[in-house]
């Protein structure tokens, strides 16, 4: 059984994480696709002046490094077989288009993350995943 797991730093995810890691264990043969997702960096005004598109990008792409560093002695301990990725895009929907690419059976994600909506929509990404995705979603507190 393929799991994909976003994660992007926060506890719940982290709880998340570690809930695919029983399942994976499970169920031998499964693997783990761990990834971070960040959406296109919003650039105008003086941002676009100062830092630029792919200065942006570029930071956007090593908080996702950072965010997969923190749970890499988790998942090398963990004795299941995982792939990390990091992607950029509407975050929702780049998670359902990943499980699908990647052929995952199931999606194991947190239900409220450190996204810049939150405190309003809080786990408004895990509800959208949950109706863009083909496979069972597993939410975690």
């Amino acid at each position: 059984m393929k799991l994909l797991v976003p994660i992007d730093g926060s506890e719940v995810g982290a709880r998340a994480l570690a809930i695919s890691i029983d399942l994976a264990r499970a169920h031998p043969g499964s693997s783990l696709h761990v990834v971070a997702v960040h959406p296109k960096p919003i650039i105008y005004g003086e941002v676009a002046i100062y830092v630029g598109r792919e200065r942006s990008q570029a930071l956007a792409t090593e908080h996702d490094r950072k965010v997969l560093a923190l749970v890499l002695p988790q998942l090398e301990n963990a004795g299941v077989p995982y792939t990390t990725h990091s992607e950029e895009g509407e975050v929702a929907p780049t998670i359902a288009r990943l499980a699908r690419e990647l052929g995952c059976q199931q999606i194991v994600m947190g239900t409220r993350g450190l996204g810049r909506s939150t405190a309003f929509l809080m786990g408004s990404v895990a509800t959208q995943v949950v109706h863009l995705a083909d496979v069972p979603v597993t939410l975690v507190k």
